[in-house]
């Protein structure tokens, strides 16, 4: 059984919330296996009385997963999700939308923190609720991100008033469109978000 499944409710990218319980598990993951690791070398040194032993060998070891588990958690503590007021908003205006929350993505040069996305045909709507958002950048990514997939004409926009993003859910809702393009979309952006 997942670590995630036993101590969390179990959130999958996208979900609502996602970000503040991967926080969780992954700051949980980190503190768990530099535990492992450092009463291995406990271990080994109360044993033997000296750090001269194979159980440090095994603790130093131990220290690789742990130290990605570290790097994994630092990127995770650097984004934030969408807060429960917008989210709440959100719903109110998305019934009948593919959306997908807490959506962070990083490339080479920058990250990308997304709170919201919709996604309906061929058009992808974002909310970004934290200034410092490149917008032209993320056009560039995710259009490449997409051209990689196979994936064009799509339309992307992100808003950052959240007046002006639930009054552009409200037109998307009535856009006639092929559905079949949206779950390919949806796949493509899960499989590059944090």
């Amino acid at each position: 059984m997942q670590l995630s499944r036993m101590f969390f409710t179990e959130k999958y990218k996208g979900t609502r919330n996602y970000l503040k319980s991967q926080k969780k598990y992954e700051i949980l993951r980190t503190c768990l296996y530099f535990g492992i690791s450092l009463s291995l070398f406990a271990a080994g040194y109360i044993s033997t009385g000296t750090r001269l032993n194979l159980l440090t060998v095994v603790a130093v070891l131990g220290c690789l997963p742990a130290s990605k588990s570290a790097v994994t958690m630092i990127m995770f503590l650097r984004f934030t999700g969408c807060s429960n007021q917008d989210a709440d908003l959100i719903e109110a205006h998305s019934a009948g939308l593919s959306c997908l929350y807490d959506m962070a993505f990083t490339s080479y040069r920058q990250n990308f923190n997304i709170a919201h996305l919709a996604v309906k045909g061929n058009t992808v709507c974002g909310y970004a609720c934290e200034g410092g958002l490149d917008e032209q950048a993320f056009y560039k990514h995710i259009e490449d991100i997409l051209k990689l997939e196979g994936l064009t004409g799509v339309s992307v926009k992100i808003f950052r008033d959240l007046n002006k993003y639930t009054g552009r859910l409200d037109q998307m809702q009535k856009l006639e469109t092929h559905e079949a393009g949206t779950s390919k979309i949806i796949a493509a952006l899960k499989s590059v978000a944090l």
